[in-house]
């Protein structure tokens, strides 16, 4: 669907891309195709996909896939995209991602899921982290996201994008950016380039409940990155007996910074600290 096509779409059925939903819709059917490559999608899996926009990436995927779930917030797409038609193997649903249980989706499809996703920016971040609690139920995911989003989610431990997000993927996920794509590629144009990125769940999976501590601590913390670790924690809500205490059982140094903390041992000091600090 070429950059004419997309427009004479949008134009056919009446209607406009939203930049109050983040609506920037691919218009290189290749590029399209190398996405699907990338993602590895193959024909015994089935595809959940995030946001169907005008159908390009779906249909391509739904020669690849034995089945393909697409979802689509946007009323006005759904009922165009139902009036132009879609493969038999598809299965269009008007529905928020941000309000989809995917691990009970994955159950619900039999398993042997992978989720493909050109995500909003307006709404990529809080769905990465949704994705993170499907880990135990899908196969892998793949994202679009902008490329300062991307960049947060697979920095490294003293870089300067690392923080909460950073430490989350880690843990749960191996994450590879696999390509970065131009701004010019969709339409309308976004102000920044995107990155593909490709994540697959690491086993055994880190229990929910756990994965909540983690990110409590954590998001705690950076709100204080240029504070030590100590006080970053005593301002996130903790106690100064509980800090230190956590600290020394596990070795850390209280004089560092939170960017200076590994995932590892994020995730051995969120068990040390007490479960009901006070919000921050």
């Amino acid at each position: 669907m070429s950059l004419v096509e997309v427009r004479d779409f949008l134009a056919r059925h009446g209607l406009a891309a939203h930049r109050d939903r983040g609506q920037n819709f691919l218009t290189d059917e290749s590029l399209a195709r190398v996405l699907v490559d990338l993602a590895g999608v193959g024909p015994e899996e089935k595809v959940i996909e995030v946001g169907t926009g005008l159908g390009m990436l779906t249909c391509i995927l739904a020669e690849r896939a034995n089945q393909v779930m697409t979802l689509e917030i946007d009323r006005g797409l759904v009922r165009a995209l139902k009036a132009e038609g879609l493969p038999p193997n598809v299965v269009l649903q008007h529905a928020d991602a941000r309000e989809v249980d995917f691990s009970q989706l994955a159950r619900d499809l039999g398993g042997n899921v992978k989720i493909v996703a050109n995500l909003p920016y307006s709404v990529g971040t809080p769905l990465l982290r949704e994705l993170l609690n499907a880990a135990d139920s899908i196969v892998g995911w793949s994202v679009m996201l902008q490329r300062e989003v991307a960049r947060r989610v697979v920095a490294g431990t003293g870089e300067a994008e690392y923080g909460s997000l950073s430490v989350l993927h880690e843990l749960v996920v191996e994450v590879e950016a696999k390509k970065q794509v131009r701004a010019g590629n969709f339409y309308p144009k976004p102000k920044v380039d995107s990155t593909f990125l490709v994540m697959r769940p690491k086993t055994p999976a880190m229990p929910r409940d756990e994965l909540r501590r983690v990110e409590k601590v954590t998001r705690g913390a950076f709100k204080y990155r240029r504070k030590t670790l100590h006080n970053s924690l005593l301002r996130s809500g903790f106690s100064p007996e509980d800090v230190s205490k956590a600290l020394v059982t596990c070795r850390i140094d209280a004089r560092v910074r939170p960017e200076r903390i590994s995932p590892p041992l994020w995730r051995m000091l969120a068990s040390e600290l007490p479960k009901g600090k006070k919000e921050g």
